[in-house]
């Protein structure tokens, strides 16, 4: 399921927040709004983890992570890197990376088997990303654009790309990830897809201008309406199971 929010009167929730399959970071000083929406879908399953990176709130853009694991620039504190040691999964690799492009979210798109990357990272990076998030690695661009995580975000169903991806490069994409993909909005037309919006395989988290229209196309494309279903009929089992005993 699709909800809307926003960060201090922000869009931009993919900016102020990380989302995987084992975790989830959200920004500090944000409303309690905020944090309760997160929260309420997620904080039944993985820990919603209250941080900063650098000593700032663009968590979201610094960071890159799956559920295996989560790659921090390196001028996170060590206060910071502590907090997240101590609030993650234990089988979550945390790793300070040494990158000329530090944020790390806006050049790396990943899922838990395969991740996207700017052309331009170091080849040293390449392999920290590969070794650490356990996931195949592939240089490429979208639509022209170099931030392959400010243009795409993808889970391990589907994946949301800029409008002007071609045919072709998005065949190209999805060949590569082995998901299809869709050429999408956010936020009434925004083709930023990363800041807008961060997604795992059961939940989506988007800026409160997200259009009805956008939110189906999201949801289509990532399965998530499938999910909840399977959810609701988990939920379901368990209660009859209870019953019964």
């Amino acid at each position: 399921m699709a909800n809307r929010c926003h960060f201090e009167n922000s869009n931009d929730v993919g900016v102020f927040s990380k989302l995987t399959n084992s975790y989830c970071l959200v920004a500090t000083g944000g409303s309690e709004n905020f944090y309760s929406i997160f929260e309420s879908e997620l904080g039944h399953v993985i820990p919603v983890v209250h941080t900063s990176i650098a000593g700032t709130r663009i968590i979201g853009r610094l960071t890159a992570g799956n559920k295996k694991g989560l790659l921090v620039p390196n001028n996170t504190t060590d206060v910071e890197l502590k907090n997240l040691r101590n609030s993650l999964p234990e089988e979550v690799k945390i790793k300070r990376v040494e990158e000329r492009l530090s944020a790390l979210g806006n050049c790396i798109a990943c899922n838990d088997y395969v991740a996207l990357i700017h052309t331009d990272l170091d080849k040293e990076t390449e392999e920290i990303i590969a070794d650490v998030l356990g996931v195949e690695v592939f240089r490429t661009t979208i639509a022209s654009n170099l931030l392959v995580g400010t243009y795409c975000v993808i889970n391990n169903k589907g994946g949301l790309v800029h409008p002007l991806t071609t045919p072709d490069e998005a065949e190209e994409l999805a060949t590569l990830l082995q998901i299809p993909l869709g050429a999408g909005t956010v936020n009434r037309g925004s083709d930023v897809i990363g800041a807008g919006l961060v997604v795992n395989d059961w939940s989506a988290f988007c800026g409160l201008d997200t259009t009805s229209s956008e939110i189906m196309v999201i949801e289509k494309i990532f399965r998530l309406s499938e999910q909840q279903k399977e959810n609701e009929s988990n939920q379901i089992r368990t209660e009859v199971i209870k019953t019964l005993k």
